[in-house]
C-alpha cells in the first residue's frame, strides 16, 4: 500500500543561465513537472514547484569570456528569458529564483559550514593544470586535448564530445589551456572533498532496497553506480565565479557547482515560504519529487542525497522520475552547434500554440528511452489528433447546441443502452488517467484524455442528432447532454497537459473551475444553461509552416558543417615527373543526359578541340543536366577508357569535395578554347 503524504515538493532541473531552454530541456523536465503538479493542484492537494536558473559555472564564464562581457551580465539576460519563456509555456512555477540570490548564497555557504564543522569533509592536497600566463588554475571546460579513448583532437576537460567518455583534465593528450591556447604546467591546489564512498553502504540500502519502484532506467543507472563503488567527489574549486567557500583564509576558491546548484531547491522554497519551507524539506510527512534528465540521476540519486544523509535534518527525495534524452530529426540537440529548438524562438514564430508543443513533447516524451522529435510528426499530431479528435469533437458538440437549442443545455432524457455504455466508459478515465500520472506515466495519461474525445467523436457519428432533429428532439436533448458532458469532462481531463485549451474549453462550456473529483460525472453541465459561441480549440498547420522549419535546420546543417570542416591532410610527396604524366585539358559540355538505370551517373559529350570524346561522371546527386551543358570544364584525358553501364567512359571530369561532401565540377575562370592543356 502506497504512503499517503500531507504535502509534495516538486523540483525541477536548475537550466545553466548560460542561454535559452529547448525541446529537451521541456521533454525532458519542465513539461512532466508542470503535469504531475497541475494534477496534484486539480485534486486539492498541498503541493508547491521550485525551480530557478543554475548561475554558477565553468559554461558561465566561458560565454562571458568569449562575448566580453562579465558572469553576472551573461546570468541576467538568460534568466530573464529562460523565465519569460516557461511562463509563455505555462510552466506554472510557484517560484522560479536564481542561484546568484542573496538568500541562495547564504543557505549554499550555510549548508557548506555545517558539514564542515560537522568533519564531513575530506582535505586533499592534489596537482591540477594551471595556465601561468593566464595566473589560475584551470577548470575542466578551460582545458582541451586529444581524447586518449578515440583520439578526438578537440575533447574537453570532462567529456569528450565525439565519444562521449567522462574525462579528467590531467588525461588529455596535448591538453591546451581555452585562455591562451598555452600549454598549461601541473600544480598543486588543496580542496575539499565529500566522501561518497562512507554514505555507499546507505545509499545502497535505499535505493537498491527501498525504491525497486523507481523507473528502470533511473535505478539501472544508479545500481552501475554503486556496483563500481563511489569515490570521495571535490566540492570546491579554483576559480573566481561562484559562492566563495567560507572558510576564513581561503581565497580563491568557489563551491563546485554541483554541490551549489541542488541547495538552490532549498534556497527557493525558503524564498518562496520563509517561515514554513521546513514542513517540505524536512517532515517525515513530506515528498520531495525530483524531475530531471538522465545526465543528472547521478547527482540527485547519489550524491545530492550523500550530502542530505551528511547534514542530517533532510528528507530524503521519494522519486526522481528522469527521462532520456530527446534527439531532434534524429540527431542529437547540441547547443554548440544550435541543434535544438529554443522555447523562446518557438513562442515568437508560433503564437497561441504552446498547447500543440506541449501536446507534441507528452506524446513523444523519452520516458524509456531516447525518442525524437520531427516536424513532420509535430504537425501531423497538431492536425490529426488535436484538429481532427479533439478539436473536432468540442466543435461538432457545441455548434450542434447552438443550432438546434439555442446554445442552452439541452435537458437529458431517458438514456438509452448505448448511452449507458458511453457514460460508463467515461466513468473509467479518472481511475486510468489518474493512475498513470501517478506513476509517471505522462504518454499513457495523454493517451487516456485524449481516448475520451475519441469516445465522443464516435458517439456522435454512430447516433447521428443531425439527421433525428428531423423526427426525434427528445433523443437529440439526450445525445447533446451527453456531449457536452464529455465536453466538460474533457476541460477537466486535458488541465494538467493543456492548460491554454482547457481554460478556453471551460470559458466556452461557461465552467467556473476544473475540479478532479468531478471527472467523470454526468452533471457538469445543468439542463438548461448557457454556453458560449463555439470556437476553434485548434487550427490546422500548413505544409509551407513546417518547410520553413525544415530549410531552418538544412541552413544550420550546412553552417555546422562547413565550420567544423578540416582539410585532410596532403598526401604524400610524388616526382614531378609523374603530375607530367597526366593530360589535363579544358572542355566545353555540348551534350549531357542522365545515365539510365544509374542515378548517380551523367553522360557528358565533350567538346575536346580534337574529335570529341564521351565522359561519364558521378555527379548526377549534385547537377543536372541542364546545369552542365555549355559549361567549360576540366577533365584528365589520357586515362584508359572504362566501361560504365555500357557506355565507353574516355576520361574523368575534375572536381573538387566540398566542406558538406558536395562535389563542385572544377573548370577555368575564364573562356578557354576547348583543348588548351592546364599546367
Amino acid at each position: 500500500m502506497e504512503k499517503k503524504y500531507a504535502r509534495t515538493l516538486v523540483t525541477t532541473a536548475l537550466p545553466y543561465a548560460n542561454g535559452p531552454v529547448h525541446i529537451g530541456h521541456l521533454a525532458g523536465v519542465y513539461v512532466p513537472a508542470d503535469i504531475y503538479t497541475r494534477y496534484l493542484r486539480l485534486k486539492g492537494e498541498d503541493v508547491i514547484m521550485v525551480g530557478g536558473s543554475d548561475e554558477h559555472g565553468v559554461p558561465i564564464t566561458i560565454k562571458a569570456q568569449k562575448e566580453g562581457v562579465t558572469p553576472q551580465d551573461i546570468v541576467d539576460r538568460y534568466h530573464e528569458i529562460i523565465k519569460k519563456s516557461m511562463e509563455g509555456l505555462g510552466i506554472s512555477f510557484d517560484v522560479y529564483s536564481r542561484t546568484t540570490s542573496a538568500m541562495h548564497r547564504q543557505t549554499a555557504s550555510e549548508f557548506f559550514r555545517t558539514l564542515y564543522e560537522k568533519g564531513e569533509f575530506v582535505e586533499k592536497t592534489s596537482q591540477q593544470l594551471y595556465d601561468e600566463e593566464a595566473d589560475q588554475f584551470l577548470a575542466d571546460r578551460y582545458v582541451t586535448g586529444t581524447c586518449p579513448h578515440c583520439g578526438f583532437d578537440h575533447a574537453y576537460g570532462d567529456q569528450c564530445e565525439s565519444c562521449g567518455t567522462s574525462l579528467n583534465a590531467t588525461d588529455l593528450i596535448n591538453p591546451k589551456s581555452a585562455i591562451t591556447g598555452n600549454t598549461p604546467v601541473l600544480k598543486e591546489t588543496k580542496h575539499w572533498y565529500m566522501p561518497l564512498d562512507k554514505w555507499e553502504p546507505r545509499l545502497r540500502e535505499w535505493i537498491l532496497e527501498g525504491h525497486k519502484e523507481w523507473k528502470p532506467n533511473v535505478y539501472g543507472q544508479c545500481k552501475s553506480w554503486l556496483d563500481e563503488h563511489l569515490q570521495p567527489r571535490a566540492v570546491t574549486r579554483d576559480l573566481n565565479w561562484g559562492i566563495p567557500v567560507p572558510i576564513d583564509g581561503v581565497e580563491g576558491k568557489v563551491l563546485y557547482v554541483w554541490f551549489d546548484a541542488p541547495i538552490g531547491y532549498i534556497s527557493n522554497t525558503k524564498e518562496l515560504l520563509p517561515d514554513t519551507w521546513e514542513r517540505y524539506w524536512k517532515s517525515p510527512d513530506s515528498r520531495i519529487i525530483h524531475f530531471i534528465g538522465k545526465d543528472n540521476i547521478v547527482f540527485h540519486c547519489l550524491i545530492f542525497p550523500a550530502m542530505l544523509m551528511a547534514e542530517g535534518s533532510y528528507q530524503l527525495p521519494e522519486n526522481v522520475p528522469a527521462n532520456e534524452f530527446l534527439n531532434l530529426e534524429g540527431e542529437k540537440i547540441s547547443t554548440s552547434r544550435n541543434w535544438a529548438i529554443w522555447l523562446n524562438e518557438y513562442l515568437e514564430e508560433f503564437p497561441g500554440k504552446q498547447d500543440v508543443l506541449r501536446y507534441v513533447l507528452t506524446a513523444n516524451a523519452p520516458e524509456t528511452k531516447d525518442n525524437d522529435f520531427t516536424w513532420a510528426d509535430f504537425q501531423a499530431r497538431n492536425n490529426n489528433e488535436l484538429v481532427a479528435i479533439l478539436g473536432n469533437f468540442v466543435n461538432r458538440a457545441t455548434v450542434l447546441t447552438h443550432k438546434y437549442f439555442g446554445g442552452k443545455v439541452p435537458q437529458c432524457g431517458e438514456l438509452a443502452d448505448y448511452d449507458r455504455e458511453v457514460v460508463a466508459e467515461m466513468g473509467k478515465v479518472k481511475e486510468t488517467l489518474g493512475d498513470n500520472i501517478e506513476h509517471f506515466h505522462f504518454r499513457e495519461a495523454l493517451k487516456d484524455a485524449m481516448n475520451l474525445a475519441r469516445l465522443g467523436n464516435k458517439y456522435l457519428a454512430d447516433t447521428e442528432p443531425w439527421k433525428l432533429a428531423k423526427t426525434d428532439m427528445a433523443r437529440v436533448e439526450t445525445i447533446l447532454n451527453v456531449a457536452l458532458q464529455i465536453a466538460a469532462n474533457l476541460a477537466i481531463a486535458f488541465e494538467p497537459f493543456l492548460p491554454f485549451s482547457a481554460e478556453k474549453l471551460r470559458k466556452m462550456l461557461c465552467m467556473d473551475k476544473a475540479d478532479w473529483s468531478r471527472l467523470g460525472a454526468t452533471d457538469l453541465l445543468k439542463a438548461g444553461a448557457e454556453i458560449e459561441k463555439p470556437e476553434l480549440l485548434f487550427e490546422k498547420i500548413e505544409d509551407d509552416v513546417i518547410e520553413a522549419q525544415r530549410a531552418r535546420l538544412e541552413r544550420i546543417k550546412q553552417e555546422n558543417i562547413v565550420a567544423n570542416f578540416k582539410p585532410k591532410a596532403v598526401a604524400a610527396p610524388v616526382p614531378f615527373e609523374d603530375f607530367q604524366k597526366l593530360d589535363i585539358r579544358v572542355g566545353r559540355v555540348v551534350k549531357c543526359e542522365k545515365v539510365k538505370k544509374a542515378d548517380k551517373l551523367l553522360c557528358l559529350t565533350i567538346d575536346d578541340g580534337l574529335k570529341g570524346r564521351t565522359i561519364v561522371s558521378g555527379i548526377a546527386k549534385w547537377y543536372r543536366p541542364e546545369e552542365l551543358e555549355g559549361k567549360e570544364v576540366c577533365f584528365v584525358a589520357n586515362f584508359a577508357p572504362r566501361t560504365f553501364k555500357g557506355i565507353e567512359s574516355q576520361g574523368m571530369i575534375l572536381s573538387a569535395e566540398d566542406a558538406d561532401g558536395r562535389l563542385v565540377v572544377i573548370g577555368p575562370h575564364g573562356e578557354v578554347k576547348p583543348g588548351v592543356r592546364v599546367g
